[in-house]
């Protein structure tokens, strides 16, 4: 099929109508700062969830990608864009807090409403290819994307299994080269591998405790946070006692016990449980349930579809607690005031890009936080924990990555599927176009990068247990 160009999903705010986000005449006067070239948006009569609490009712004000004003007393300029936004919500634009990231899927993340990813693994020519398309302000048709680059693991470890190199490493005295090679090669924080596998009836190499805290000091020397992939509760002990900022899955061995969730919350760690992909490894089909749902089905390609259809080849290891593990250490986590970041770890069996985010929502309320909470988790947590400081938040000044949906999420977080329209950096986004692509048949494609987007296939289409 024809790939559709990334210039054909953007189109002038202006000349967008989707469904009952009416655009009509402004009024004039405004009374409020819009120095500026470009075009104003208006969202009017608008419930906002800013990040970390919900607005009732006001407006919002958007130009040159930040947004200008929130308040119901902001008037629009003549010549403005309006946005009709009575029953619907504004919301920050999502960051998916673990992903594995390739050309074609920042698209569909986009589209879902996730305008930033925090890749966990991936090739860091790809990550230069994206960046230098977002300096050059071509950005706006697919999510940002923030990497660990190539992840820091054992000769033989998790994540030497995709058929390309991977440098490795042995001891601790060489940990602060290796962490400046990363960082060399654009990586904005350091992912560390400490996991045999076990969980998944397997064994494979891994760092050693003395590694480990090795690579966290040499991480925190140059300024930069040290995540960790763990497998079973010792390894997130070790992890998060060496002073890890964080991790980035939680484990199926067995249930938490109340000394794990205060250790996290004394020693200052996020935690982005990615039950989604745990849901899957233990069995669940939650996939395959999101992609029936009939607000998402249509914007689901149906290369993400056979993808959410797909169980883990290796499941979670016989005996062992499996999902009840991840749900029971939410709970503990979030009694002990840790912060709990959303991430799906994407394209995993029984993910898609964008669209796994709102399953990863629903589980989230699901193990016990508020739909407030997890819309948090999605939004101003994740900013908070890697120091987007741009995003994340509906504030004036920040970047205007918005996500305006039907309904109320803070009530039900369903609603969150129900997308009316999504900006990256203050430009709507042409869903219906890409629903018709889908329709169609086609790809929509932008980077043709061929070693970058190969290797990115391999890494999501593997067999592996993460």
């Amino acid at each position: 099929m024809r790939p559709m160009s990334r210039a054909a999903l953007l189109v002038p705010v202006a000349a967008i109508t989707l469904g009952a986000c009416v655009d009509h005449p402004a009024p004039s006067g405004p009374d409020f700062d819009l120095t500026g070239t470009g075009p104003v948006t208006v969202i009017e009569n608008v419930r906002v969830f800013d990040g970390t609490s919900t607005i009732p009712r006001t407006t919002v004000v958007l130009r040159d990608g930040t947004i200008r004003a929130v308040g119901a007393g902001a008037r629009a300029p003549a010549g403005a864009t309006i946005v009709d936004g009575r029953g619907k919500t504004l919301l920050p634009g999502f960051i998916d807090a673990h992903t594995h990231s390739y050309g074609e899927a920042l698209v569909d993340a986009l589209v879902m409403g996730v305008t930033t990813e925090l890749e966990m693994f991936g090739d860091p020519e790809f990550a230069a290819a994206v960046r230098a398309e977002q300096a050059a302000g071509r950005g706006d048709g697919w999510a940002d994307v923030f990497t660990a680059g190539i992840m820091v693991t054992a000769p033989g470890g998790h994540g030497t299994q995709y058929g390309w190199p991977i440098p490795t490493i042995t001891t601790p005295d060489s940990a602060q080269a290796f962490v400046d090679a990363r960082l060399a090669e654009g990586s904005d924080f350091i992912k560390i591998v400490h996991d045999d596998v076990s969980t998944f009836g397997r064994m494979k190499p891994t760092v050693d405790r003395s590694t480990l805290a090795a690579l966290v000091v040499a991480a925190h020397a140059r300024g930069k946070l040290a995540v960790v992939h763990i497998g079973d509760l010792a390894d997130a002990r070790r992890a998060v006692d060496v002073g890890a900022d964080g991790l980035v899955h939680l484990f199926l061995d067995s249930l938490p016990d109340a000394a794990f969730a205060e250790l996290a919350a004394r020693r200052n760690a996020f935690v982005v449980p990615t039950l989604t992909v745990l849901e899957t490894a233990s069995g669940g089909s939650g996939g395959s349930a999101l992609a029936s749902d009939a607000q998402l089905a249509p914007y689901i390609s149906a290369d993400n579809v056979a993808n959410l259809k797909l169980r883990f080849t290796l499941p979670v290891a016989p005996g062992l607690a499996g999902y009840a593990a991840a749900v029971a250490t939410v709970r503990r986590l979030k009694a002990a005031g840790v912060p709990i970041l959303a991430g799906t770890d994407a394209p995993n069996p029984g993910t898609a890009h964008g669209a796994s985010m709102h399953r990863e929502l629903e589980l989230l309320v699901q193990a016990g936080l508020t739909p407030a909470e997890a819309l948090r988790a999605a939004t101003s947590a994740p900013a908070k924990a890697f120091r987007l400081v741009d995003r994340g938040r509906v504030v004036v000044g920040l970047r205007a990555d918005l996500v305006l949906v039907n309904g109320d999420p803070t009530a039900d977080i369903l609603a969150t599927r129900d997308v009316a329209a999504v900006w990256k950096r203050g430009v709507r986004l042409d869903r219906e176009g890409y629903r018709a692509a889908i329709a169609a048949g086609q790809s929509v494609r932008w980077l043709g990068n061929a070693r970058a987007d190969a290797r990115a296939r391999a890494m999501a289409h593997a067999t592996h247990a993460h």
